[in-house]
């Protein structure tokens, strides 16, 4: 790897992390929590379009979750949870496949951190809470991800140039 290669990758690794805090933070009222929508996770699906998004959005989850009111285990899990849905989504082909990953990775890892640590109940519906936690974290994700995403990136990926634009892999990288 060359020295613009490097250069490109680490600058579009900060943009993409500093961009997933910005707007998770822009947001925070609705980024936390039991019922979450986390606009920021539209961007995941960049890992479709490269790999080498992956630092970058992992980093940008863990920065953003230091303002987590669950504290130290949300950046652990959540960004375990980003890494696989990110990973997972680097590796699938058909773009709505890819959109479930963070459905069902942040459903099952976050929405089991928010039941195990008395964040999430719900004696209102009849629910247990656990399955509630999990779904309702899910929702959100599926809302963002799998809905808004999925017909943002549909327009992004018909346009070459801007496909092009946002590679960061080179020849040499």
């Amino acid at each position: 790897m060359n020295t613009q290669s490097k250069i490109r990758f680490l600058a579009y690794t900060a943009i993409v992390a500093a961009l997933y805090v910005v707007i998770t933070l822009s947001f925070s009222w609705m980024a936390y929590g039991p019922i979450q929508l986390r606009i920021s996770e539209v961007l995941v699906l960049l890992a479709f379009i490269d790999r080498k998004y992956i630092p970058g959005l992992v980093l940008g989850c863990i920065l953003a979750n230091l303002s987590s009111p669950i504290g130290p285990l949300d950046i652990g899990l959540g960004a375990f949870a980003t890494f696989l849905a990110v990973f997972f989504t680097s590796r699938t082909k058909n773009l709505f496949i890819a959109t479930l990953w963070p459905t069902i990775f942040n459903g099952l890892i976050v929405g089991g951190e928010l039941y195990f640590l008395g964040f999430a109940t719900n004696a209102t519906f009849g629910i247990h809470p656990l399955i509630f936690s999990c779904v309702s974290v899910a929702i959100g994700e599926f809302v963002v991800v799998s809905i808004i995403g999925y017909i943002l990136f549909n327009v992004i990926l018909k346009n070459k140039n801007i496909v092009n634009a946002l590679k960061i892999t080179g020849k040499d990288f």
